[in-house]
């Protein structure tokens, strides 16, 4: 699997990014261990997680697969913190007090002594920005965190966050992004091209709706069948949608490859992107991802997909017109 640099920085991680999401309700530790073992030798190197996963049990379970099935250094650990707010003294988020206990939690369940991509997993509108920046520099001093990155930030966010930090310390911006959903191309994208951050989409396959497999129906073994994911999946399962998964599979057909080959290729080799990352229910699903390494599209195809796919840009993006 090639390599790619992330953003500006000297890291540089696999161009797919392998997703622990679903290790949470659907993956054993059997299951995880086989995922992660195909992976790495397939040449993955970005495994990403988060402390929230299951309440820790995702981090706990990766802990304990690290040097057992596979070497700790093959790897690119990549975690987050703050997602959201608690109760409690220090109010949960990001504050000094909760990044720091959220670092220590995480470091404790992986079993290692630093992470190399720390991701702030939102924006805390209630948190002073120097309060949360200055803790990044904390733990980049402390050498606990080797690079940082940020998820689900809006355009103006991430420039805020990318300017306020020392030597361009920013190196990664963790958004949806997909032919499903394009929002970022307006602003993300944008600042994070003007800052030197690299991409990271999630939900690269549009919650799996791109792979064709709700065209007639719901499967009942699919996340779109799930109590706890239905909802998740049921926002690109609109007209539009429709549509756009038509073209990619009409796209697939013509290339005798799969649908997921087709959308996984197209988000990845967009300007910008460094790594989409994917998530499996299995291994077999894991690897249907890996198989699209070698697929680069036609232009004519990449080109058809961009125009079925296309968001309304408008002022202030384009302007002056």
């Amino acid at each position: 699997m090639e390599s790619r640099q992330l953003g500006t920085s000297g890291l540089r991680v696999s161009r797919l990014g392998l997703g622990t999401l679903s290790w949470a309700r659907s993956a054993d530790t059997e299951d995880a261990a086989n995922q992660l073992a195909a992976f790495v030798d397939a040449g993955g190197t970005l495994v990403d997680t988060a402390d929230l996963y299951a309440d820790g049990e995702v981090e706990r379970t990766l802990g304990t697969l690290l040097g057992k099935v596979v070497p700790r250094d093959r790897v690119v650990l990549a975690t987050k913190a703050a997602a959201r707010r608690a109760d409690g003294p220090f109010g949960g988020g990001a504050s000094r007090g909760s990044l720091l206990a959220a670092l220590d939690g995480s470091l404790r369940r992986l079993g290692v002594d630093h992470v190399d991509l720390w991701q702030l997993h939102a924006w805390d509108g209630a948190v002073p920005v120097e309060e949360t920046l200055d803790t990044v520099e904390h733990v980049l001093a402390s050498g606990r965190v080797r690079y940082v990155g940020v998820c689900n930030y809006t355009g103006w966010q991430l420039a805020t966050a990318a300017a306020s930090t020392a030597r361009r310390r920013l190196v990664s911006v963790q958004s949806e992004y997909s032919l499903l959903e394009r929002g970022v191309e307006r602003e993300v994208l944008p600042a994070a091209a003007h800052h030197g951050v690299g991409m990271l989409p999630w939900a690269p396959l549009g919650r799996g709706v791109l792979t064709g497999k709700y065209r007639t129906g719901t499967p009942a073994d699919s996340r779109g069948a799930s109590a706890d994911y239905a909802g998740y999946v049921e926002q690109h399962r609109t007209d539009r949608a429709a549509r756009i998964v038509e073209a990619v599979v009409t796209a697939a057909d013509g290339l005798g490859v799969s649908p997921l080959a087709v959308a996984l290729s197209w988000v990845r080799d967009r300007p910008g992107v460094v790594a989409p990352v994917v998530g499996a229910r299995d291994t077999t699903q894991l690897k249907g991802s890996l198989a699209a390494e070698d697929l680069v599209l036609p232009h004519a195809i990449r080109a058809a997909l961009d125009d079925v796919s296309a968001i309304e840009f408008g002022y202030p993006e384009r302007w002056p017109s």
